[in-house]
């Protein structure tokens, strides 16, 4: 467990003034994320047999929460840790076309998760995923795609401030007007005596929010990944998360990770560099490497997250319910931090 708590820090709404700003932020952001980016409401599982592949294997060591049902004898079903590769299965079967995406409002449990401000047992966001085109697939243009979906998303959000800022200018946090890219390997080289993360903590303090991008692959310099990624969904070449400097708390903020998913190709190539290629058998896996499903662009973006950083708040558990350990709450009581 760890746990920054801020000095006289002041909540500014009250727990039912902050569930009515939770309401609000969450409603009014699908909305308009939809119609951003062109994307429909669908409807997605929270667990998923463990035989399709679906899940998301996150860094490979986090064990899902598992369990068996009485009418699918020998079937293990898993509760999703993200719905990176059921989107993309799902753009598939319900018959979207180009450029014609889906959203979905997708709620997870990572047990294995290490507790902190920002970390929960419990993951709430919105899993997007949207269909481009084969013949987009040069690395000029899918560069561009992505920088400017990036651009799509980080106005979405910089709009959401004016939207909440509108309805509670007591609570808004105010962000940044822009977003700046990075690569992982010129972290590493600016900063090669740093680790990952104290390299995006620089980053992010310096421009205010940075899209950090090419994340899974070893850094030449280190020969460490900058940060671990599943193999199977983004191509770690053209994927990032976007970023900001949380001032309340001193660090930087995840809020988004996207990037544009895999071919065949980098399929192979990454599942081999992962020692994973086991996963190829798999049905997801095999229909993707025999060219069977659309090439995309997707992500996730926090719930929770977007809410903590508009409206300010020191910990995840103040916009979301969930557990945590007795020596953490007992210091947030302390410190006027109200844990839902």
């Amino acid at each position: 467990m760890s746990l920054i708590v801020p000095e006289n820090y002041d909540p500014k709404l009250s727990i039912r003034e902050t569930e009515e700003a939770i309401r609000y932020i969450r409603e009014t952001f699908q909305d308009e994320i939809g119609k951003e980016l062109n994307l429909q409401r669908m409807s997605a599982p929270m667990f998923v047999e463990q035989s399709t592949g679906l899940n998301d294997n996150l860094n490979g060591v986090e064990a899902p929460v598992s369990f068996t049902m009485k009418d699918l004898p020998g079937e293990t079903i898993e509760i999703v840790h993200s719905l990176a590769k059921w989107k993309r299965f799902a753009l598939k079967k319900y018959g979207f076309g180009l450029h014609e995406g889906l959203y979905t409002n997708m709620n997870a449990i990572r047990k294995d998760e290490d507790l902190d401000n920002f970390h929960s047992i419990y993951v709430d966001q919105w899993d997007w995923e949207k269909v481009i085109a084969k013949e987009e697939r040069t690395e000029a243009t899918l560069k561009a795609t992505l920088k400017a979906t990036v651009r799509q998303v980080f106005k979405v959000i910089k709009h959401m401030e004016h939207e909440v800022w509108y309805k509670f200018p007591q609570a808004v946090y105010h962000l940044p007007d822009e977003i700046h890219f990075v690569t992982t390997q010129e972290l590493e080289d600016r900063w090669p005596e740093l680790s990952p993360m104290e390299r995006e903590d620089k980053i992010a303090k310096e421009l205010g929010c940075v899209f950090v991008m090419k994340i899974g692959d070893k850094l030449q310099r280190s020969g460490e990944p900058h940060d671990g990624r599943a193999p199977d969904y983004d191509d770690w070449s053209l994927n990032g998360d976007i970023i900001f400097w949380y001032e309340p708390l001193q660090t930087k903020l995840e809020v988004s990770s996207m990037g544009i998913r895999v071919d065949e190709r980098a399929m192979k190539e990454q599942l081999e560099k992962a020692h994973a290629t086991d996963r190829a058998e798999l049905p997801f896996h095999r229909d993707l490497l025999a060219g069977k499903m659309p090439y995309t662009i997707g992500g996730g973006i926090g719930q929770s997250r977007l809410c903590m950083l508009l409206l300010g708040k020191a910990h995840v558990g103040e916009v979301q319910a969930s557990i945590w350990p007795e020596e953490m709450k007992e210091a947030c009581a302390k410190a006027k931090i109200q844990l839902l």
